[in-house]
């Protein structure tokens, strides 16, 4: 396996001397950069696509929340921070694993472990697509106080509400402010489908489709809600489907 390629996002220099030292121990991980900011951070990671992001959580003017938050696919996420109560927090986030500063070896150690195992077992099975997301892939959002780091194939059904869209996923409803076009462009085409003007579904998380009224088609989801699909999307869905 080629060696994950990994950024530091730190705005003290001490502690990001810290982790390229830890790092020096793992000739798995290649550090292909480092930022001290949000915004420098995000320029990185846009540009250099990394597969791990160590990423500090309070950071002056923007935290390291808002930095997952600007992003459209969050790499795997190891929070480290100095203080315990932003620690606990960072579980309510769904982050992959969370460092106190100062950081042992061995606790560095065993996260790298983790990570490790994680992409060993997802590597062989993800499905790929030349641009945009991958399934396994994870997006952030932020809803008031409320946070999650979600993988794409979790989400079962993207909807209007006024400018904003509602994202499905679990049991969890949140709302980003962001169009459904702008959403659909970087979805994978063969597993998201847009059922109407208002819903994008995942045709995984589709449990029966029924016919209904003037040639639609009418979707229940394994969550329960009803998704009518517009005429002549009805006839596209049939043909991709073989339905």
């Amino acid at each position: 396996m080629k060696p994950l390629k990994a950024v530091i996002v730190e705005d003290s220099r001490l502690a990001r001397n810290e982790l390229k030292e830890l790092l020096k121990a793992h000739q798995d991980i290649e550090l292909i950069g480092e930022a001290e900011n949000v915004d420098e951070g995000f320029e990185l990671i846009t540009k250099t696509n990394p597969d791990l992001l160590f990423l500090d959580i309070n950071m002056p003017e923007k935290d390291g929340f808002e930095l997952l938050e600007m992003l459209d696919d969050v790499p795997i996420t190891i929070f480290t921070t100095a203080f315990d109560d932003y620690a606990i927090k960072s579980f309510e986030y769904n982050a992959f694993d969370y460092l106190l500063k100062p950081i042992s070896q061995k606790r560095f150690s065993s996260s790298i472990t983790k990570v490790l195992e994680k992409i060993n077992a997802t590597s062989s099975t993800a499905p790929e697509k030349e641009e945009g997301l991958r399934l396994d892939k994870q997006i952030f959002i932020k809803d008031g106080e409320q946070c999650w780091l979600v993988k794409i194939q979790d989400i079962s059904l993207f909807e209007i509400v006024g400018n904003y869209t509602r994202v499905f996923f679990d049991s969890n409803t949140p709302l980003i402010y962001k169009s459904l076009a702008q959403i659909e462009e970087k979805l994978p085409s063969d597993v998201f489908f847009r059922a109407n003007r208002q819903q994008i579904i995942n045709i995984n998380h589709v449990k029966k489709v029924v016919s209904w009224f003037n040639g639609k088609l009418k979707i229940e989801m394994n969550s329960g809600e009803e998704i009518e699909i517009s005429r002549r999307q009805s006839y596209i869905f049939k043909d991709q489907l073989s339905f």
